[in-house]
This record gives structure tokens, sequence and C-alpha cells, in this order.
């Protein structure tokens, strides 16, 4: 890599394998505008807005620069800084400016940057037509009358998930993102997975928000609401108050809940455990049946949604556990029957996940029972700290408060679901003979932990040796699938997370790149080890209602068969 010594606006700046001018240039402590620069994405250099000066008076994008020894850039000039503020204008002159009722208000780039700039009036007309908004996808919201042209979701679709749903189209002042033919989102193979969302920096891709049915539910005095939290979401929560990312925040998220109006607020860590009991058991019968192998895990319902509309032929190999979420739901709904006919109440259950996908999931007609939805409503993490606000409540100033029991009891590993090989090393746990702490060691340093995309490690099991591998975004997941078909790869166990990082870094998350992502993932393997239960079947409530309630039910209520759509 590049070695070398820049000077920037005069300042003598050193670099050492940065990958481009810009880089360097945010190491030197100057914040660089930019819309169309995604650091975990390739180069587009469309935006114009980080351009520089050398010393010869070129204008240049420093994020396509390759950073040279030697090299003098001014990074705020006089042209400079009239190109940017005639960018920002003529973006926000093409541009549906409601941004006092936009759901990015706040946390628009485009908002921050014509404030940064001082942009206080456009000249120029609106000559653009103005397309209707795609409300067709149970995750996201599509307007194209918000969109800057940046690109971000196209790649992201792309690069990190490979699906290819949106791309440009038309040429000139036509040019727009949208799906081929100019589709709604829901006559795509779309995942549900969010991530345009998460990456695009205007209101043009948001997360479907149903902040309004949440408060009709928490006021209505004729439903009991009941509140499910996800593992990844308590250390993410407390990112939008001030907190550092990875700081589990679940016991003051459980009190400005109760605050707002919750009846009873439980952990998913509880649902976790059960899917961890069900589906170690289901993997122990294919061992000794034979297959089908690999035996897919399920609790990630973008996942799911790829192998029904792009390889249905892995459906056998999907496990038939369903994900936390919906075991907990299934649950909780046949727990509270009695109760609901007995005071005349009805249940409303909640659950707040770090991932847009759930909202799809808890749709299916697969997770209704009586035609009654088991999640009635899903709310992501930034949708919940939107309420917290409206409340008033001052977050870190609140007292913790433990999720109810018996459904706010979980293990350790429970909790490192939220991150990418979490699900596997709490079937491994489950699953070894040996459940000695050296042994649990061993599981932790195995490499089922880490950050590469696509990871295998090789663990005894009774005189048989398993090969598990853990992968992470859906386009490393689709290279897998391929040499798996293709015979140069076996595994006995596949974990797959749509999203890179796993639910730590679901679309539904406030913003973050890679390393705040990972700073979560350790926050969550902190709780993991304070947790005085590391394994799932140490779980009381979960054994006791295994053995006795759900001892024949756990088929009704705990499983589900995905059904080829080709046949």
């Amino acid at each position: 890599m590049a070695k070398g010594i820049m000077y920037i606006d005069g300042q003598r700046v050193p670099f050492d394998g940065e990958k481009n001018v810009l880089a360097v240039i945010r190491k030197a402590g100057i914040d660089m505008p930019t819309f169309c620069y995604y650091s975990e994405l390739s180069t587009f250099g469309a935006c114009r807005m980080c351009v520089v000066e050398d010393e010869r008076g070129k204008i240049d994008a420093s994020c396509s620069m390759e950073p040279r020894d030697g090299m003098k850039i001014r990074t705020n000039t006089a042209r400079l800084l009239k190109h940017r503020r005639m960018i920002l204008e003529l973006m926000l002159s093409s541009h549906c400016r409601d941004c006092t009722t936009c759901e990015k208000s706040g946390k628009c780039r485009l908002q921050d940057l014509a404030l940064q700039f001082g942009v206080r009036r456009v000249r120029f007309e609106d000559t653009r037509p103005h397309y209707e908004k795609d409300l067709s996808s149970p995750a996201v919201v599509r307007d194209p009358n918000k969109c800057i042209l940046c690109g971000d979701c196209v790649r992201i679709c792309e690069e990190m998930q490979g699906m290819g749903i949106l791309n440009f189209a038309h040429r000139g002042s036509d040019l727009m993102v949208t799906p081929a033919f100019d589709r709604q989102l829901s006559q795509t193979n779309c995942i549900s997975c969010g991530q345009c969302a998460a990456a695009c920096p205007t209101g043009a891709i948001t997360v479907k928000n149903e902040i309004g049915q949440a408060w009709r539910e928490l006021y209505d005095p004729n439903k009991r609401v009941v509140i499910q939290i996800a593992p990844a979401v308590r250390v993410a929560v407390g990112e939008a108050f001030g907190l550092e990312p990875g700081v589990n925040a679940i016991d003051k998220l459980v009190s400005a809940l109760k605050m707002m109006g919750a009846d009873e607020v439980y952990d998913t860590n509880f649902g976790a455990d059960l899917t961890v009991m069900e589906e170690s058991a289901e993997f122990l019968e294919r061992l000794k049946k034979g297959g089908p192998f690999p035996m897919f895990t399920s609790c990630c319902p973008a996942w799911i949604k790829y192998v029904e509309k792009e390889a249905p032929q892995f459906l056998k190999n999907v496990s038939t556990c369903k994900s936390p979420m919906e075991m907990f739901a299934a649950v909780l709904k046949d727990q509270y029957k009695a109760k609901d006919a007995e005071d005349g109440r009805t249940t409303y259950h909640i659950a707040i996940m770090p991932c847009t996908a759930k909202k799809m999931e808890a749709a299916r007609e697969e997770f209704r029972h009586d035609g009654v939805p088991d999640v009635d409503l899903v709310l992501t993490t930034q949708e919940i700290i939107m309420m917290i606000k409206e409340s008033g409540i001052r977050f870190t100033e609140l007292e913790g408060e433990a999720p109810d029991l018996p459904f706010g009891m979980g293990t350790g590993a429970a909790t490192i679901f939220g991150t990418t090989g979490g699900v596997a090393e709490a079937v491994a746990r489950r699953v070894v003979e040996d459940k000695s702490k050296n042994t649990l060691q061993a599981i932790q340093f195995s490499g089922l932990r880490g950050t590469d995309t696509i990871r295998s490690v090789t663990l005894p099991v009774g005189d048989r040796v398993l090969r598990i591998a853990v992968v992470h975004g859906l386009v490393n997941a689709k290279k897998l699938l391929k040499d798996i078909e293709e015979g140069r790869a076996y595994y006995d166990l596949v974990e797959v997370m749509t999203c890179k990082t796993g639910c730590v870094g679901g679309a539904g998350q406030p913003y973050g790149l890679i390393p705040v992502k990972r700073q979560r993932a350790e926050g969550l393997y902190e709780a993991d080890r304070a947790s005085l239960i590391k394994r799932s079947e140490r779980n009381p409530i979960v054994t006791e209602l295994l053995n006795n309630e759900l001892k024949d039910r756990t088929h009704e209520l705990l499983h589900v068969h995905y059904k080829d759509p080709r046949k």
C-alpha cells in the first residue's frame, strides 16, 4: 500500500494505505462533504461535492484520486465554495422540499449541507415531472421526488446484497432510479432488507413509518399492549441519546416503554432460547437421518424470502423453526387467550426489531392463527427512538427496569443472536456433548466469531466432526450457495444473515458504518459474558414450557414449512 506525505491546506499529512485522497483529508480532521461516497461500496464519483483544487488550479473529485507522495491540494477555495453551492442549489431545484414533514428531516444529508453552505434560496425552477410514492413494500417507502441520483441505493442493492432491484433508467434530465420497467417494489424480487433506505442520504427511500398505529394501540383502553425487544436493539437504541454504540440500554428502554403506556415488556431472548432448543433438536434429528444437508438457519426473514424467490431448490434445507420473534409471538398469543377472555381486553403484540424485513415477516400468512397475526406490529429501532423523543423522555436519565417475567428471562446464547455467527454459536453450545467452561471458550475462539464475510469451522459432536459455516451479506450467501450446489463445498449447518454484521447492522437501526456495527456486536458479547446462564437448555422458563404446555404443540406453534413456489 502507498505511503507518503501529502500537503492539505498547507498541513503536512502522512498517509499509509488510505485508498483515496478523501480518506487522507478526513484523517487530517477536515469534514469533506459527500453524497455518493459510501466507504463500504465502490467509488462512484458522481456528486462532485468532494472536489479539491491542486496547486495548478485543476479541480478533481477526491474520492476517486489516489494519494501521492508530495501532492499538494486545497479543500476550501473560492472556486470550490461556489462550485459546491451551485451543486446544492441544482439538487434542491429538482428536489421535493417538504423538509419539515419529511421522514429524514434532521437526518438528511442534503438538508445538512444546504445549511452548512448557507444555501438560503433556489434560483432555478423545478422542471422535473413529479412521481407517485411507492408504498407497496411492507418495509420501505420510495419517493422518487426526493432522489438526488447519488446511486448509493443502486450500489448497495447490487454490491452488498447482489439483488440489483434498483438501477438508473433513462438519460440526461430524465435520469432516475427505479426498479426495472418502472415497477413497484412489491412487483420485484425485493427481499425487504431495507439496506437501500439505510444508505439513502435523503428521504428518497425511508423505513415504513408505523408510529401512528403504535400510538393508537397504546392509547386504546381495550387493548393490552405487550412488547418484545430484540437482542440487537438494546446495543443501538442509546446511540440516539448520546450513549456509545454497544452500550446495553435494554433496562432504560423497558422503563421508557412502560412510561409510554406499554402494559408488559418482554425480551426476545426468550424466543431465541426457544429457537436454539428447537433448531438444535431438528439438527440432531437430521444427523440421525442423514440429511438433508446443509441445514440453513431460518431466523433472517430476508434470507427466507431470497430462497423462496431465487433459490427454491434449497427450501428443503431451511430449518422449519420459526424466527425468535415469531416463536415468541405464537407462544405469547396462545398464553394470553385465557387472560383476554377473562378481562375482556385484546392483547396487541408489538415487536421492536433492528430489521425492516421483520415487517414483511409479520405480515406473512404462515404466522397467523385464526386470521390474526401473531405479531400485530413491528417497529424498528429508529421508530421507537422517534416515539421516545416525541414523548419528551430523557432517556439517559431513566432508572432502569428489567423486562417482565416470565418471558423476560434469556441466556447469553440468546443475546448473541443479534450478531453474525451468534445463531451458529448458540446451536453449537447446545449440541456439543462436553458442557464444560473450557468447551464454551473453545467454541468462542473456534472462528464462528469474526468479521470475515464467509467463515467455516469444524466442531466435534460425538463421533462426528461437524462443518459449520457462517455468512453475512446476501451477495456472499449467493457465492456460498453456488459452491455448495456445484460440489466445491460441504457443510452440515450454515448460518445466513442478509445484512453485513448480522442484526446489529439491520436497516432499522440508527445509521452506522462497519466500525459502529462492530461496537454493537461487542456489546452483545459483553452481555453474554455478564450473563449467569450461557446455554439455552438451562433457561428454566423455556424448559418448563417445552416439557409441559408445549410438549405436544411444538409443531403447531414453533415450526413452519415454507412452500416451493414452483409447485
